[in-house]
């Protein structure tokens, strides 16, 4: 652990960053939300939107590229050559859910269900009697998307009464296909319900959708919590986190002069089932900006070669605090603690990508924030669990740290961190951008 100045006289970000968080994570209930909500924020600082299909020129400012679920954006500072390095901030949009199947309507006994699948690796039992909306986005006929956010009290997953199961408290084994499909009313199974109600919420005609992607969502608002406000829970914070802290170190970066790096946004999709999507860190979305971007400014092979070599990237993801009733599941020497600064994570195995080096640009860049950081490694006896920052090393040969927030019941419904934490790692990723 290193410890530093908490509150640097440069440090841009402070407890009002953990505010903003809150109103973040409440408005971006889907990936398609948080994109959105992203964007909206790049938007105001000057950021403007570009097509893939669009030709690219070498302009200074601000771009962002949205495909999806994922967005990437980098701001080209003046007097940037072709050859200038990146130095990229990674997250991702995704959380463990319950998504919604392509034949929704299902129910017996009088009880109208949603069927639905489960997303990634939740802790099932966190959505148990829990007062659930329904989120994501609809596709058009004519190929346009509308997203929808229904965020008040509309499904349940019921948990059975311990009258009918007296051995529950003594281990609960939940199935996934006939245990979690939610509730969402009384009376007969009709096909099509559940999308007309979806439609109208939208204000679009049922007959006028040609797809949708939606999601289950824990509806209860972030909120602060302990005596002292000291921690802060919420839904989705695996890692919309990372997501907000990026996108503000980003747009603090992009405001100072004479950068010596272009700096770089990347929020991937999918990464709670293996980032295998063209909107995930294995596809090509990441390479294909950084690539395009170079050659905008006249570059060539060499250059890109030149820059890639040059560069650094930040996987910022949750990581874990040492939890009080588990503290034998952690390393024995590495108890990262709430409100203790970002934590840097270690894997010689490279489920994690840091190494020496990476560690060394990591403790640069909160010396230079002045914020203190802490070391993550996984028990040896306990699975190690991985982000995009592996990936992100070993498909673009990009020099990859992986760092983020430590938090408890993290692929919970609502999770738990320190409140400080949040603008903590965010004044950490702008000294990294500013370099």
């Amino acid at each position: 652990m290193s410890s530093a100045p908490s509150s640097p006289a440069t440090a841009p970000f402070d407890r009002g960053h953990t505010d903003d968080l809150m109103t973040f994570l409440a408005a971006s209930p889907s990936p398609y939300h948080a994109v959105a909500n992203a964007a909206e924020r790049l938007e105001k600082a000057g950021f403007r939107q570009v097509e893939e299909t669009a030709a690219w020129d070498g302009t200074t400012g601000g771009k962002y590229v949205i495909r999806g679920g994922a967005i990437i954006a980098w701001y080209v500072p003046e007097g940037a050559s072709p050859h200038t390095p990146f130095r990229i901030v990674g997250a991702h949009t995704d959380s463990p859910n319950l998504r919604v199947k392509p034949q929704p309507d299902m129910g017996r006994e009088g009880w109208r269900q949603v069927a639905v699948e489960i997303y990634g690796g939740p802790l099932l039992n966190s959505w148990l009697d829990r007062d659930l909306g329904l989120a994501g986005r609809l596709t058009l006929r004519d190929g346009s998307h509308r997203l929808v956010n229904i965020d008040r009290p509309l499904l349940r997953v019921p948990q059975l009464a311990i009258h009918l199961d007296r051995q529950v408290n003594e281990g609960m084994k939940l199935e996934r296909q006939r245990h979690m499909q939610p509730i969402w009313g009384l009376g007969d199974v009709h096909d099509g319900d559940l999308l007309d109600f979806v439609a109208g919420e939208a204000g679009a005609d049922a007959d006028d959708i040609a797809g949708w992607d939606l999601m289950v969502t824990a509806i209860e608002a972030p909120a602060y919590l302990g005596r002292d406000r000291e921690l802060l829970a919420g839904p989705r914070m695996d890692n919309l986190i990372s997501v907000h802290a990026c996108v503000a170190a980003l747009t603090a970066a992009a405001a100072q002069k004479d950068l010596p790096y272009i700096p770089v946004l990347a929020a991937f999709d999918h990464e709670e089932n293996g980032s295998e999507a063209d909107t995930g860190a294995q596809g090509p979305l990441l390479g294909n900006v950084l690539e395009r971007s170079v050659y905008a400014r006249g570059g060539g092979y060499e250059d890109k070669a030149r820059a890639f070599a040059g560069s650094v990237c930040l996987s910022s993801d949750v990581g874990h605090a040492v939890h009080p009733n588990y503290s034998e599941r952690h390393d024995p020497t590495h108890h990262p603690r709430p409100n203790g600064g970002p934590i840097l994570k270690v894997n010689v195995n490279q489920r994690y990508a840091t190494d020496g080096s990476g560690r060394a640009v990591f403790a640069a860049a909160c010396e230079k924030a002045g914020v203190p950081w802490q070391s993550f490694v996984s028990n040896n006896d306990m699975p190690c669990g991985t982000t995009i920052g592996p990936i992100t090393a070993a498909r673009h040969g990009i020099s990859t740290v992986d760092i983020g927030v430590a938090c408890l019941s993290m692929h919970s419904a609502r999770e738990l961190c320190g409140s400080d934490d949040p603008y903590l790692l965010a004044n950490a990723l702008v000294a990294f951008l500013e370099g």
